[in-house]
């Protein structure tokens, strides 16, 4: 973070302070939320969880170093204490971003999301010193803390935003206004919470409602592929950019085609001029990631060759996310296991039909969550479309939602041993370790809360030995 004094941040936050002998004394780590990341000159930012209360680690950040605690009582060592620690830290990150004047790059979507944000982060980061969120931590509490860690040497900063219902993505916007937003698409995601597509446009719209006019600098970087995307630009006073592969996009992808590995490669057209781009990413739904990121890299100033190797150099920087990996033995584990909805068990699927041309496939597949009354006909429709896309074998692991996988293929026309149903994530380990030949790919996708990487990491291991090639 910036250097600030207790003093300072006690006026931003609106806090008072409690045990501090010297409010002069400056805050020049980072803002932590996790005990364990305390180093010394770090602010810590208590929060009171259903299981853990930060509170009782006070003592030993400070003792690790934290200059001091942002709290909701005093806590007997350096303090800042204020009413609403989530609202405390929210002030904290708008005064440092309106300080900064970095430029603020803002993405949502249904999919593909934290592999956009990485693509972003990894071409603009050419162009000057870049920020960005880690992983996938978009919610209200990820968000400033992701902000908070800009320095003054930043100039980019790249920030996810998720949201849950409507309002949510609005909220994060005033807490980090917008330069630049990018909208990916509106998908089944999360579909069971908000009630419907249109009331998820609704949601994601926030993001180009809240731009700057484009008389000010504000642009809104939108799909032309996905209608209720293209629609928003009626929402917004901003500049309005397009991407896609349709013709009236602004930033588009002609030649599109995979490799023998499942890799996309397509030629990058952009208004300064075209460029061939062969990505190291697997799957042909990261066509539509990159043509976002050329989109933003592009309005911020970077030529169709800058971009197109940026982007072809540019690899996962979030794990857990068509994490493939090269056994000694010939078996490939695609480990894309960190969430599932139904446009990115799609574009799984597809990637592994490709990347499996020639050998055996299987696709390990557990529950989409959320998905509310739609949840039948998706899983139907994956399991379907498992089938249709001649994967050599379904794995559908879990209860009811897994259930509907394979009947989904067993009424596509999957027969005998192409589909199995198994209990959970051990007996799934137990199936593959003794029926996995060399050769062989196997995609693992479920939302996270089944946790399925454990099937992944299991996989790995036990051909490893000790020399793993990963790519």
């Amino acid at each position: 973070m910036i250097a600030l004094s207790l003093a300072e941040i006690a006026a931003v936050v609106g806090g008072q302070t409690h045990d501090i002998p010297d409010p002069s004394v400056q805050v020049t780590g980072p803002v932590v939320r996790d005990s364990r990341e305390a180093v010394p000159g770090s602010l810590f930012v208590a929060f009171a969880g259903e299981r853990v209360d930060g509170h009782d680690f006070a003592a030993a950040v400070v003792e690790a170093g934290s200059v001091a605690v942002l709290a909701a009582r005093p806590v007997g060592v350096p303090a800042i204490v204020v009413e609403d620690v989530q609202a405390a830290l929210a002030a904290l990150a708008r005064h440092v971003v309106t300080r900064l004047g970095a430029t603020l790059v803002a993405l949502t979507g249904s999919a593909g999301k934290t592999s956009t944000k990485d693509l972003i982060a990894q071409v603009l980061r050419r162009k000057a010193p870049t920020v960005f969120t880690p992983g996938s931590l978009n919610n209200e509490i990820g968000l400033p803390l992701t902000a908070l860690s800009a320095t003054e040497e930043t100039k980019f900063l790249v920030l996810e935003m998720g949201a849950r219902g409507i309002g949510h993505i609005r909220y994060l916007t005033e807490l980090t206004p917008p330069r630049v937003g990018l909208v990916l698409n509106v998908g089944s995601a999360h579909i069971g919470e908000f009630g419907g597509r249109e009331q998820i446009a609704q949601a994601k719209g926030e993001l180009v409602e809240s731009l700057p006019p484009a008389a000010e600098g504000g642009v809104a970087v939108l799909n032309a592929d996905d209608p209720l995307v293209r629609a928003m630009a009626s929402r917004t006073k901003a500049k309005v950019l397009l991407f896609g592969e349709s013709d009236e996009a602004d930033v588009r992808a002609e030649n599109v085609r995979l490799t023998d590995s499942g890799q996309p490669s397509f030629s990058l057209h952009t208004p300064s001029g075209a460029c061939d781009v062969t990505m190291r990413l697997y799957g042909e739904h990261h066509v539509s990631n990159a043509l976002a990121a050329a989109a933003v890299a592009h309005e911020l100033g970077m030529s169709a060759t800058e971009i197109a190797t940026a982007l072809s150099e540019a690899g996962s920087l979030s794990r857990w996310r068509m994490e493939v990996t090269e056994r000694p033995d010939g078996v490939t584990v695609v480990n894309d296991a960190y969430n599932a909805n139904p446009e990115s068990m799609r574009a799984a699927l597809r990637a592994l039909a490709a990347m499996g041309r020639g050998r055996r496939t299987w696709a390990v597949l557990g529950k989409m969550a959320e998905l509310g009354d739609e949840a039948l006909a998706e899983h139907d429709a994956v399991g379907r479309l498992a089938v249709r896309l001649n994967v050599s074998k379904l794995v559908a692991v879990g209860g009811r939602e897994a259930s509907w996988l394979q009947l989904g293929a067993y009424n596509e026309g999957s027969w005998g041993e192409e589909s199995v149903h198994v209990s959970d994530a051990q007996a799934a380990i137990d199936l593959l370790r003794s029926e996995l030949r060399p050769g062989d790919v196997v995609l693992v996708k479920a939302s996270r809360s089944v946790g399925l990487e454990s099937v992944a990491q299991a996989l790995v291991e036990t051909g490893a030995e000790g020399e793993v090639a990963a790519r």
